[in-house]
């Protein structure tokens, strides 16, 4: 069973950095789409970034571009990080780790294609 735990959150001023981090456990390859979703007070869950681990290759959502960056692990191939930084009281949300198998359609930022998700890590961000 494909797990995924995601951690990191917390509380920082406007300006602030935080870095999250999502383990996949219980999958057998080391290619696979990951991707960071959020879900704010009152508002959809929207796509913050993805990284396609075949290639490294990695996608933002605008705003968030120049801000925010997905890195790996240097050790643990399992393991990626989301560096946020300059951190604004909007970015105030649940963050959600996601991730599926290399195969199949859809759009990146489509949260209906991830079929494995992570419990959420709250991001609070003060002004």
């Amino acid at each position: 069973q494909v797990q995924l735990a995601e951690s990191g959150g917390g509380s920082v001023q406007t300006g602030g950095s935080l870095t999250l981090s999502c383990v996949i456990s219980g999958y057998a390859y080391s290619t696979y789409w990951m991707a960071w979703f959020r879900q704010g007070p009152g508002k959809d869950r929207e796509i913050v970034a993805a990284v396609y681990t075949g290639t490294g290759a990695s996608y933002y959502a605008d705003s968030v571009k120049g801000r925010f960056a997905i890195s790996q692990d240097t050790v643990k191939d399992n393991t990626r990080y989301l560096q946020m930084n300059s951190l604004r009281p909007n970015d105030t949300a649940m963050y959600y780790c996601a991730a599926r198998p290399p195969n199949g359609g859809g759009r990146w930022y489509s949260p209906e294609i991830y079929n494995w998700w992570g419990q959420g890590t709250q991001v609070a961000v003060s002004s």
